[in-house]
């Protein structure tokens, strides 16, 4: 394949960025890509790790949101980085330094995060069909096939008004979850004492094992192969001095965005929290259980419908971005070119038999297990996309002038051992070595 061959062709390019724009246009010029990656860290499974995690131990784990959250801001900067600097995705950079036999082993595994990260869209999707039209889960579950129409017409319309639809769907949610803290009310005293790390989320194992699936919902895999395409839909110049100005105005956008989904994902913790665990029900892990219990114990008739809404409107935005990332693997690590409707829909079949086959058998009550588990299956693949991040950005031969400062270089580094130190905690801990088998 040759080096001059883009990433997602069809919107290479495509978005232009004035030089003489001032610095608020040229930001909102930019603004796009950062949203479009920040609709992964509020998808329908970081509401299951979420409610389970505020119902189970209040506050507590409100620390794990803001530091993954921190992690991602971090982490995303560097795929801005590398998109911009090298002009190649993180997929195509893989291919581009390992062995075919590597990358092959690299894309299996961005493909089973990428089903992972489908299963719990395909699930949100269908409970919030369920929730709001009563719609039965097997059949919302296989509803959820259709969502390929919809990105087939959007891809037509152009890049803009994939960012636009999304970043509206965002404003829905953050709209629905603003309410709900106003009804919920929780204790300001207690919200910021939860962002203060406790020693008991490493040494607790049913702690430690949702907190993982809190890290595998916001810092996503695929989300990075995803980022570092997506920023070269600016046509910006290809100059040095140019390359630099794009990296900081994507960073900003970035930055900004994830912000906006740290608001959301500790929303959701903070009302399951202030609405369940203050009350003692701390068996709620369910969203379906939080829908039914929301109304009743806020005595607010509209807080069940917000929140199946802002459901709705989550894992429809998470099929869009997931589309993207899909077609950006497959074609980057592989140098096939697919349709995307086809590359969609491949997708979301495997997705959607374990889903069909988990409703038909367990109903409602197996959907939240499969939502955690398939968060903590995201969590467990961050290393091999992590690690290939953090050394590409670091090689001076690769990013030029871009290349990483020493300062940041020691901090992905640091964020890449706490996750891979992490995900080896909760390994032992289900084969049962540590913690008496645990």
């Amino acid at each position: 394949m040759a080096r001059a061959e883009r990433s997602l062709p069809e919107a290479h390019a495509t978005i232009a960025v004035p030089r003489h724009l001032g610095f608020w246009r040229k930001l909102l010029a930019f603004s796009g890509p950062g949203y479009l990656v920040a609709v992964g860290y509020m998808d329908p499974g970081n509401w299951a790790t979420d409610i389970a995690g505020g119902s189970q131990f209040g506050y507590t784990l409100l620390s794990v949101i803001a530091i993954s959250s921190i992690m991602a801001i971090l982490l995303q900067s560097l795929c801005a980085r590398l998109g911009i600097a090298t002009g190649r995705d993180l997929a195509q950079a893989c291919r581009d330094h390992y062995s075919k036999p590597v990358s092959f082993v690299l894309w299996i595994l961005c493909e089973v995060a990428i089903c992972a990260c489908d299963l719990a869209e395909v699930i949100g999707t269908a409970i919030a069909l369920n929730l709001l039209f009563g719609i039965p889960l097997v059949w919302g579950v296989c509803l959820t096939a259709l969502d390929v129409v919809l990105v087939l017409w959007l891809a037509h319309k152009g890049f803009r008004l994939l960012e636009i639809i999304v970043i509206s769907l965002m404003a829905v949610i953050a709209g629905c979850f603003g309410l709900e803290l106003l009804f919920s009310q929780p204790a300001v005293a207690e919200v910021f004492g939860g962002l203060a790390p406790s020693p008991e989320i490493v040494t607790n194992p049913a702690m430690l094992y949702v907190a993982i699936g809190i890290i595998g919902a916001t810092v996503m895999p695929h989300n990075l192969y995803l980022h570092s395409s997506i920023v070269q839909t600016r046509k910006y110049e290809q100059t040095p001095e140019g390359k630099r100005e794009a990296v900081k105005f994507a960073v900003a956008d970035s930055s900004i965005a994830l912000f906006f989904a740290f608001f959301i994902n500790a929303s959701i913790l903070i009302v399951s929290a202030a609405t369940f665990h203050a009350q003692g029900r701390t068996d709620v892990a369910e969203i379906q259980d939080a829908y039914l219990m929301l109304s009743p114990m806020l005595g607010v008739g509209a807080a069940s419908t917000l929140f199946a809404l802002a459901l709705l409107a989550s894992g429809q935005n998470s099929t869009l971005t997931g589309t993207l990332a899909g077609q950006i693997v497959m074609e980057g690590f592989l140098n096939i070119r697919m349709r995307p409707w086809l590359r969609r829909l491949i997708t979301r079949l495997i997705a959607i038999v374990p889903a069909v086959i988990c409703a038909a058998i367990y109903g409602e009550s197996g959907t939240a297990r499969l939502l955690v588990f398939s968060q903590v299956v995201l969590s467990l693949q961050l290393p091999f996309a992590v690690i290939p991040l953090v050394m590409f950005t670091s090689e001076k031969e690769k990013m030029g002038a871009l290349v990483t400062p020493p300062w940041l270089r020691v901090l992905a580094w640091l964020v890449t051992a706490i996750i891979v130190v992490l995900n080896i905690k909760l390994l032992l801990d289900f084969a049962g070595i540590t913690h008496g088998g645990a």
